[in-house]
């Protein structure tokens, strides 16, 4: 025979008190609570422990972000240490010129004590130098010109392409002629005085009294 659990039909006060002793509320500990929790150091979302390794793996040590610039950058816009070109050159091109002597220098060349090559070449440099192609087309002078192919200068000349593009134009527009052929008149003869003027100046060194040794 089973035994029959009474049943309670007045409030114990005993059991009452024990709980509200364990339900109730105390004062002051969920602002605790959260006013302490942020400083244990605990992000509040689950951070991945590898992601600070892979970006340090990604970005190699030293690189640069696209959007720095540095002093060393390649762009001429941005590179502090870029030099600034303030003087713009006129564009040139090269003709290709090959001068010979005149018959009546043969003579002084040959009697000269110097190697006429040499005289030959000389008097090219002095000829050319701080010249400038005009665009007015100068014909070629009827001088007869040595034969002797070893005196000969041959060079690559710088001209202001503006000036032979005019020279083309007038007097070459299908482009048919040597470039040499539309210079020459104004080369030539200039060399040829130089030529001269270098003889001139080997024969006054040579009849020029020798100084005496110094004792």
């Amino acid at each position: 025979m089973r035994k029959k659990i009474p049943t309670i039909t007045r409030p114990d006060p005993a059991y009452a008190a024990t709980l509200q002793r364990g339900d109730r509320e105390v004062p002051g500990k969920e602002d605790e609570a959260q006013v302490t929790a942020p400083t244990t150091g605990t992000p509040a979302v689950d951070a991945d422990p590898d992601a600070d390794r892979h970006e340090s793996e990604c970005v190699p040590e030293g690189a640069v972000a696209p959007h720095q610039v540095t002093a060393e950058s390649s762009d001429p816009h941005t590179n502090l240490n870029a030099p600034v070109s303030t003087a713009t050159k006129s564009p040139t091109r090269k003709i290709d010129i090959r001068v010979n002597a005149l018959e009546r220098q043969e003579a002084a060349l040959e009697t000269c004590g110097v190697e006429p090559a040499h005289v030959v070449r000389a008097a090219l440099r002095r000829a050319v130098k701080g010249w400038q192609l005009s665009p007015v087309f100068a014909p070629v002078a009827e001088e007869r010109r040595t034969r002797n192919t070893q005196w000969q200068a041959r060079t690559s000349l710088a001209v202001d392409a503006a000036s032979l593009g005019v020279l083309l134009r007038d007097h070459d527009p299908l482009d048919v002629l040597s470039k040499w052929a539309l210079i020459r008149g104004q080369v030539e003869p200039r060399i040829w005085g130089e030529i001269d003027a270098i003889l001139e100046e080997i024969a006054i060194r040579a009849a020029s009294p020798h100084e005496p040794n110094a004792p």
